[in-house]
């Protein structure tokens, strides 16, 4: 059921996945040029991501997640349902 929501709604896993990408970052205490730097990427793209206004390729969500020390499927699922 929930597989078939994001069907419907593609826009919404970009959103869920751009709001775990910021909160994530300031857990951190980091700065989007401090997140960028890690990642290999520049400040202006990190803030597009969080903005979710890019389509991310598998290997950015493997780099955030990385720089966040987190599981890559934790970035593309809301806080409550990464049980």
């Amino acid at each position: 059921m929930k597989h078939q929501i994001l069907q419907n709604h593609p826009d919404k896993l970009q959103k869920i996945f751009a709001q775990n990408v910021r909160i994530e970052r300031i857990k951190m205490n980091m700065t989007q040029e401090e997140l960028a730097d890690i990642c290999g990427y520049h400040r202006t793209y990190i803030g597009s991501i969080e903005r979710g206004e890019r389509n991310v390729t598998l290997a950015a969500i493997e780099a955030l997640a990385k720089a966040f020390k987190v599981k890559p499927y934790q970035l593309l699922v809301r806080d409550n349902e990464q049980n």
